[in-house]
């Protein structure tokens, strides 16, 4: 049976920025948390490395916003860089009053920092090599324990919905439609504002290190509703994924780099020297780029990571995790090098979205990986994406606590109309295209890219969509359409914006554009319904 539900706040995703967000509101309001999977299912539970943030007094806030422009490759809005960078203290500082327990030096009452690719200091704390899931965990026991805050697992936003605001000719964010998996059913969650927390679209790819959960759902619903999109074509392809025929998805995390880890070739030579002065510590694309490069260069299936010439002890201290996951394939990496091969990994752009979070659609938010506030540039800096969970998040909760009084009770809307669609007996055809999307999103808009590769995929998406459109009209959704669906609005996004990019910068390398040019635009994406204009408003459900 479909349900209707009400609170002040609908947030979207159960990571780091949307507990962080659920529990700065709860205090003063009702909040609806949705979970996709089970909420310790995220992007956010399997993170490794760490946060980035200014705790040690040889380092300084200057130096990590310089760092962040630098590894940006001039795409960086500054003021975003030194608003994020300006609150890392106080967002770790509340993390630890949370109860995320960061690991502690040895010989003091300090915590334990590193270093990886792109920063000139130590800087990224963690617990151990399991950050994602220390925080996670402790933001989920805190969740539960809240009175004010509802958990919705195994339910998976379908559309936004959007009402005529009586204050202005424009339309406002009033709730969302969602699948519950386990019932069956699509139910309506109301509220006076949404949040979009949903994380990244790495699974647009054929190869990556992110659960499955990121399908680019917000990013997709939030240009349905009239939402821009910034830098789409940036996606960041971690280098070091384990390649490992029983492995699926598991990150090899950036510390052990960090750490004096070495990058191989299959005959124990290493190459990184060659490609940049910072060999094995410099940024994500370069260093993925040139393992690109060398895997098809000699036709070999990966490259190596060696940390071997550590000492066990030191190993087992700092990468516990690690360690752990290689055993389970015969990989003892005291002794071996990992084999190791580049993944889709971070989605850089996103929902374009001000300081506060605010999307062009009123009462609507974006957060996290889902959103674009100009901190990436064309390159994320490691860790620093966590970090942007939670300043950003903060950020948000103060703007929506400023103004929650003022704000109406929406309309009711209307159940979801199953009445024209049937039970599919072809879902053989999802998981075709399903396929179909990520193997040729990976080998035509994947590392490396030429106008030609570009133009195939563009074909190819438009034949997707048009088939993928018919299989939603006429059949009852299931929690696999919902994502393939997103998954080719965002996969023509990408390809749009990568087709619209005519040089070569950051995580976007063409053969046919290899140079960066003088001037550095971001790639905006406005869709025809664009919400920042005025419009004759309707009290249809954004479809």
């Amino acid at each position: 049976m479909n349900q209707h539900y009400s609170h002040d706040v609908l947030i979207i995703g159960s990571g780091a920025a949307g507990l962080t967000l659920a529990l700065q509101l709860a205090d003063r309001a009702r909040v609806a948390v949705l979970s996709k999977s089970a909420i310790n299912e995220g992007s956010t539970w399997f993170a490794q490395g760490g946060i980035a943030a200014v705790l040690d007094d040889q380092d300084s806030v200057e130096a990590h916003v310089a760092d962040t422009l630098v590894a940006g490759s001039g795409l960086c809005h500054e003021d975003a860089v030194r608003f994020t960078v300006e609150r890392s203290r106080g967002a770790i500082k509340w993390l630890i009053n949370q109860g995320v327990n960061f690991t502690r030096e040895h010989d003091s009452n300090g915590y334990h920092l590193t270093q990886e690719g792109g920063h000139s200091h130590r800087r990224i704390i963690h617990s151990a090599d399991a950050t994602g899931q220390a925080v996670h965990s402790t933001l989920i026991d805190r969740v539960r324990s809240h009175p004010s805050i509802e958990i919705f697992e195994h339910h998976v936003a379908l559309n936004l919905i959007s009402q005529a605001d009586a204050d202005s000719r424009k339309l406002r964010c009033s709730g969302a439609y969602a699948l519950s998996r386990e019932a069956d059913h699509v139910h309506v969650f109301q509220a006076k504002v949404v949040v979009l927390a949903t994380g990244g679209a790495s699974k647009v790819y054929l190869y990556t290190s992110n659960p499955d959960s990121a399908s680019g759902d917000g990013i997709a619903m939030a240009w349905r509703a009239g939402c821009r999109v910034a830098n789409m074509e940036f996606n960041q392809f971690h280098p070091t994924c384990l390649y490992h025929p029983k492995a699926r998805t598991f990150l090899i995390t950036e510390a052990l780099r960090g750490e004096g880890a070495y990058l191989k070739l299959p005959n124990g030579e290493r190459f990184m020297p060659r490609f940049d002065e910072r060999a094995e510590l410099a940024p994500r694309d370069i260093v993925a780029r040139a393992i690109d490069h060398e895997i098809k260069r000699l036709g070999c299936d990966c490259v190596y990571l060696d940390i071997s010439h550590k000492s066990e002890a030191f190993i087992a201290e700092h990468f516990p995790t690690v360690k752990a996951r290689c055993l389970e394939y015969g990989i003892d990496i005291t002794r071996d090098p990992i084999p190791v091969v580049p993944a889709a990994h971070y989605t850089c752009g996103g929902v374009v979205v001000d300081r506060n979070g605010q999307t062009d659609l009123q009462n609507l938010y974006a957060i996290g990986e889902t959103s674009f506030t100009g901190l990436h540039g064309a390159n994320r800096m490691a860790s620093n994406s966590l970090l942007e969970c939670i300043v950003y998040a903060q950020s948000a909760a103060e703007h929506i606590l400023l103004k929650m009084d003022d704000l109406n009770e929406p309309d009711q809307s209307p159940n979801w109309d199953e009445s024209r669609v049937t039970n599919s007996d072809e879902d053989v055809v999802i998981s075709h295209n399903w396929d179909e999307l990520r193997r040729f999103m990976w080998d035509y808009v994947g590392i490396v890219r030429t106008h030609k590769r570009l133009e195939r995929a563009t074909h190819r998406i438009k034949l997707l969509q048009k088939e993928i459109a018919e299989y939603y009209s006429n059949y009852k959704v299931s929690s696999d359409l919902i994502e393939l669906r997103n998954l080719t609005t965002v996969a023509e996004l990408i390809i749009r914006s990568a087709m619209e990019r005519k040089e070569s910068r950051g995580l976007h390398y063409s053969l046919d554009h290899p140079r960066q040019s003088t001037i550095a635009r971001d790639t905006m994406l406005v869709p025809t319904n664009f919400a920042g204009q005025d419009i004759i408003v309707s009290k249809s459900p954004v479809d």
